[in-house]
């Protein structure tokens, strides 16, 4: 269905995490901001956790606005080293993909 590496696929990250991320990151695709946010991803990659623990901090007062049913589920999957690298790589992929399908190669 989609390249996941074989770090991801251990006990780490369960399916619904990966399917997760798939879908977090069809919707950064789909938004058409896919090279900012690489960059912006590029960029906070080393305060991960940090950021991952603000998430869980300003929980209450985020969804006293929005309702979103995986804000915290990121929260969880940002305090894990792995997950930046596995969505960044999906988005690519995804790029790729769309770049891919209006172009025809002739032999």
């Amino acid at each position: 269905m989609f390249p996941i590496s074989e770090t991801a696929l251990d006990d780490k990250l369960s399916k619904d995490d990966i399917d997760f991320i798939h879908r977090l990151a069809k919707k950064i695709h789909n938004s058409g901001f896919v090279t900012p946010s690489v960059f912006f991803l590029e960029m906070v990659r080393p305060l991960s956790s940090l950021g991952g623990h603000m998430m869980v901090f300003m929980g209450p007062i985020i969804n006293g606005f929005i309702q979103s049913d995986g804000y915290y589920r990121a929260a969880e999957l940002l305090n894990k080293k792995e997950t930046l690298s596995i969505l960044l790589d999906e988005i690519e992929h995804l790029e790729i993909l769309d770049s891919n399908d209006g172009k025809k190669e002739y032999i």
